[in-house]
C-alpha cells in the first residue's frame, strides 16, 4: 500500500496495513539535512532534498513544503530577516494603515520569486515521489495571512474597531491563497496545508461570522482542483471546535493544547484527526516507549480515522530515536 492509498483509506474509515504516519517535519529536516535555516527556504532544491531525505530515514509518508509563513508577504513587498537556525522574520508589516489595502498590488504565484521556488519543491518532490509518499503544498490561512500583512495587534484591533476592512483584507488574501495552492496542486501536491495559527485567538462568534466563509471557500477551491486539505491550527482551539467540522477540511490537526477526546466528541467520527502527542515534553523530551504510549492512547479515543503525528511541527532537537517511534507505532497498528 503506498502512503497516498493509505492514507485514502484512513479518510475513508476502512482497514489498512497501517496507520498513516505524518508529523510535520521542518526544523528537524533542516538539522538532520545539516543546512542554516535560510538556505532550507531560499533554495528548493534544498528542501526537497532535506524532505526526501528526512522521509526516507523516518519513515514518514508525506513530504512537506511548508518552510515559514512569510513567502506570499515576501513577494508582495514585506521586507524579511533570514536566520540560521529558525524561520525568517517580518520587520515591519506592509499594511500600516488600512488604506494601504487599496495599494497593494497582487502577485501571480509564478510571479513571485519566493512562491515560485514552493511551486517548483512541489513539482521536484511528486516527481521524485510519484505517488509512493504524499506531498504537501502549503498556503496561509484568512487569518494567518492577514495578520502577516496587518500585523498581529493592529489586526486584533482592526476586528474590534472596523470588521468591514477586516472581512476587505480576508477577502483579498483568501484569493491569493486560492491562487497559490491552485499553482502547487498543479505542480503536484496530492494535499495543501493550511496553516491559520492566528485564528485561534479569536472569538468565536467573530470566527463563525468572518472566518469560517473565507476557509469553506479556499477548502471548496482546493477540493475542485484536485487535492485533500489538511488544517493546522496551532494554539488552543477548544473554543472553535463546534466550527471546524464545518470547514470541510479532510484531515484536522489537533494541538497538544486541546483534549483529543473533546475534539473527538465535537468533530464527531467521520473527520480525520491528526496529532496530538506535545511536541517538546512528549516527543523531543521523551522516550520512545512514552511516545508509543501516547500514540495508542490517542488512538483509542480517536478511533480509526487517525494519522500519527504530534500537535504542531516536531522539534529540531529531538533525537531520531524518538520521531522513529512514531513511524514504528505507525506500523503496530493494522
Amino acid at each position: 500500500m503506498t502512503a497516498l492509498e493509505r492514507v485514502q483509506a484512513t479518510l475513508a474509515g476502512t482497514h489498512r496495513d497501517r496507520l498513516a504516519n505524518q508529523p510535520l517535519l521542518m526544523s528537524f529536516a533542516v538539522a538532520h539535512h545539516g543546512v542554516p535555516y535560510w538556505e532550507y527556504v531560499s533554495d528548493y532544491r534544498v528542501l526537497v532534498a532535506a524532505q526526501l531525505r528526512a522521509a526516507e530515514d523516518f519513515g514518514v509518508d508525506v513530504v512537506t513544503c511548508c518552510s515559514d509563513a512569510w513567502r506570499e508577504a515576501s513577494d508582495l513587498g514585506a521586507e524579511l530577516t533570514y536566520y540560521d537556525h529558525e524561520p525568517p522574520g517580518c520587520t515591519r508589516p506592509l499594511l500600516t494603515e488600512r488604506a494601504d489595502l487599496v495599494k497593494l498590488q497582487p502577485v501571480e504565484p509564478e510571479a513571485g520569486p519566493r512562491m515560485i521556488d514552493r511551486i517548483l519543491a512541489v513539482s521536484d518532490l511528486a516527481d521524485a515521489l510519484r505517488g509512493q509518499v504524499e506531498v504537501d503544498g502549503w498556503v496561509e490561512g484568512p487569518v494567518s495571512q492577514a495578520t502577516n500583512l496587518r500585523g498581529l495587534t493592529d489586526f486584533m484591533l482592526d476586528t474590534k474597531d472596523d470588521p468591514g476592512f477586516v472581512d476587505d483584507l480576508m477577502d483579498w488574501v483568501t484569493d491569493l491563497e486560492i491562487a497559490f495552492a491552485r499553482a502547487q496542486i498543479r505542480a503536484g501536491a496530492d494535499v495543501v496545508g493550511v496553516g491559520d495559527a492566528a485564528s485561534s485567538l479569536l472569538p468565536p462568534a467573530f470566527y463563525e461570522a468572518h472566518v469560517v466563509p473565507r476557509i469553506q471557500r479556499l477548502v471548496a477551491a482546493i477540493h475542485d482542483s484536485g487535492a485533500r486539505v489538511r488544517l493546522h491550527v496551532c494554539g488552543d482551539t477548544t473554543h472553535l471546535l463546534p466550527y471546524f467540522a464545518d470547514l470541510h477540511a479532510d484531515i484536522i490537526e489537533i494541538d497538544s493544547l486541546v483534549d483529543l477526546a473533546a475534539a473527538r466528541q465535537r468533530l464527531g467520527a467521520d473527520v480525520t484527526l491528526l496529532g496530538n502527542l506535545n511536541p517538546v515534553a512528549a516527543v523531543q523530551d521523551g522516550s520512545p516507549d512514552t511516545i508509543v504510549e501516547g500514540l495508542r492512547a490517542c488512538y483509542e479515543v480517536t478511533g480509526p480515522r487517525y494519522i500519527v503525528g504530534a500537535g504542531c511541527e516536531i522539534p529540531a532537537a529531538t533525537p531520531p530515536q524518538n520521531l522513529m517511534a512514531l513511524a514504528e507505532f505507525a506500523r503496530s497498528v493494522s
